[in-house]
């Protein structure tokens, strides 16, 4: 069995415990000595790190492994800015939940403008993107710090909808990859 220097490092206890003692500095780091090791993640690695960077690293490789990619429209900027809007919405806003006798109303809001922004353009998307699905009603509208959803069901309905809370609710429907997608090469709704 061959072993690279990148293996063996992770099979001596003493690099992990000095990686722990002292943070590595990544503008040190020898990308192109380590590229030239193996252009395939070593067996058994899959997680690139970050999952916003790995969301960005899937697109990218079904976009060079489409030969009808229409390079000319491709716009990865533009993922990316709806990946930052997606982690504002998840982890910086704030949610106040009203439970109604058919579901909820989630007020999310944030003091910082960018957070608003995001919330806007996420739940007024989802909102229209998955009106009707699961026979549930979903209606946004804007607040000036944030937005507001309604989920609408029936009263069976309404249990689940107030477990799911609203990031549950913007979990719902498996959209978010082709969602991805689309966003990538321009056809996105939000272009």
């Amino acid at each position: 069995m061959r072993l690279t220097t990148f293996a063996v490092a992770l099979l001596l206890p003493t690099a992990a415990l000095a990686q722990e003692a002292a943070p590595m500095d990544h503008s040190k780091m020898n990308h192109a000595a380590m590229m030239a090791m193996s252009s395939e993640a070593p067996a058994g690695v899959t997680e690139v790190g970050q999952s916003a960077f790995a969301a960005i690293a899937q697109i990218v490789e079904v976009l060079n492994a489409d030969p009808a990619t229409d390079w000319s429209k491709v716009d990865i900027e533009a993922l990316r800015q709806h990946l930052i809007d997606m982690n504002n919405v998840t982890l910086r806003a704030e949610v106040a939940a009203t439970p109604t006798s058919t579901g909820a109303r989630f007020t999310v809001t944030s003091p910082n403008p960018e957070v608003q922004a995001s919330i806007r353009r996420m739940v007024v998307a989802h909102a229209a993107t998955m009106n009707g699905t699961s026979g549930w009603t979903m209606v946004a509208e804007e607040d000036p710090a944030g937005a507001i959803l309604t989920v609408s069901g029936t009263s069976d309905d309404a249990i689940k909808i107030n477990s799911l809370g609203f990031i549950g609710v913007m979990t719902l429907g498996m959209h978010h990859q082709a969602h991805h997608l689309m966003i990538a090469t321009g056809t996105g709704p939000h272009d």
